[in-house]
């Protein structure tokens, strides 16, 4: 029997995204619009390099920061793509996927008692770790501002809340697929930098953006700035387990004292496989991205057809999507009934915290035969039951 565990473990709740998926998994027939799980497959040429570092024997402990070829290639690559320019071997770790950076991160900023700004609605992770780590979490609801955090509410924020350390952004955001403007990003970073507290900036989505290419807040402050990326959305590459951290060297060292003692080195293959990502496949990505963009404008269409407003994403590969007025029921039975009488699968929006309410998250990650059956339910659905 388990007598003593953290307490602040205690608190905190098993995934909702994931356990929401899990029991709609048992329902017959559903198409399930639930993980932001790419459909695509990892690109064959960065799949045979990893099989040619298993066959020459690379599977033994490396540099626990990454390769430094890697991290050669993704300073490259970022530099490139988002004009950020870290030094790859003093500003750059290899982690086990972004998940890992951000527990990294946290755990190595955060004291008990220290408070992280969260804008809402946002992927539930950041808010468990910072709870994890014995921190508060201040959410800062943003569905009035088209789910973008201004500067007056940071600015408020700040001054209504004590001991704040950090501020979590995600553009392209999860769940809403909004991207943060330039303007904007330059506007909060004024206030982040007035404010001496640290910026995480999740960008993990910055390969699939729609109309404009995508702006990192560390182009600003990037003294202040965590920035956390890699591959899993850009080359499907979800199963790998690749991503990396960038901030500033003397954060660098302490950030990688957790990641040694959390995982040593991240898989010695899967780090010749990102390499070859970066360098041969640095645009693997677009391709993927110009087929999201189709399944977006065919799945946003159909669901104002039904009555659905939503914003229109600019990036990542999920519509957040309003539930009809005539429908009463909270976002989670009203997802319940869906997939047991419409069989299609979505997630809750109020799993992603305040703004969520009366939403659903919508990934179109998925087949463009599976979306359009999936339309044709939630329309019929909606005609019968609104």
């Amino acid at each position: 029997m388990i007598k003593q565990i953290n307490k602040d473990l205690k608190a905190i709740k098993p995934n909702p995204i994931l356990g929401f998926n899990e029991e709609l998994s048992k329902e017959e027939g559903l198409i399930p619009l639930t993980l932001g799980e790419p459909d695509f497959n990892t690109p064959k040429h960065v799949k045979n390099a990893a099989i040619n570092a298993i066959n020459d024997n690379y599977s033994h402990y490396t540099n626990p920061r990454g390769i430094l070829k890697l991290r050669e290639a993704a300073a490259h690559f970022f530099a490139q793509k988002y004009g950020l320019n870290y030094d790859a071997k003093t500003q750059i770790i290899t982690t086990a996927g972004v998940t890992e950076g951000i527990y990294d991160s946290l755990a190595t900023i955060l004291n008990p008692g220290d408070s992280v700004i969260v804008p809402t609605p946002t992927f539930p992770l950041y808010m468990d770790n910072i709870q994890l780590h014995g921190a508060h979490v201040i959410e800062v609801d943003t569905s009035e501002d088209g789910f973008v955090l201004t500067p007056e509410k940071l600015k408020q924020a700040l001054a209504e809340n004590e001991n704040v350390k950090a501020i979590v952004i995600n553009s392209p955001g999860n769940p809403t697929g909004i991207s943060y403007d330039e303007t904007t990003l330059k506007e909060l970073a004024k206030v982040i930098k007035d404010s001496s507290i640290f910026c995480i900036s999740d960008e993990i989505y910055s390969e699939l953006t729609y109309g404009k290419p995508h702006v990192s807040i560390a182009k600003f402050i990037p003294e202040q700035t965590i920035v956390l990326n890699g591959l899993s959305k850009s080359h499907a590459m979800t199963g790998w387990r690749i991503g990396f951290i960038m901030a500033p060297a003397d954060l660098i060292d302490m950030i990688n004292v957790v990641h040694q003692y959390a995982v040593t080195s991240v898989t010695d293959n899967v780090q010749f496989a990102a390499l070859e990502a970066l360098n041969n496949g640095a645009d693997d990505g677009l391709e993927m991205r110009d087929v999201y963009a189709k399944r977006l404008n065919l799945l946003r269409a159909g669901l104002s057809k039904a009555g659905f407003a939503s914003p229109k994403p600019t990036g990542a590969f999920y519509i957040f999507a309003k539930i009809p007025e005539q429908f009463t029921q909270d976002d989670f039975a009203f997802s319940r009934q869906l997939a047991h009488q419409a069989k299609v699968g979505v997630i809750p929006g109020s799993s992603f915290g305040k703004g969520g309410a009366g939403y659903i998250r919508i990934s179109y990650a998925t087949s463009e035969k599976n979306l359009k059956e999936a339309i044709k339910r939630i329309q019929n659905f909606v005609k019968q039951e609104g």
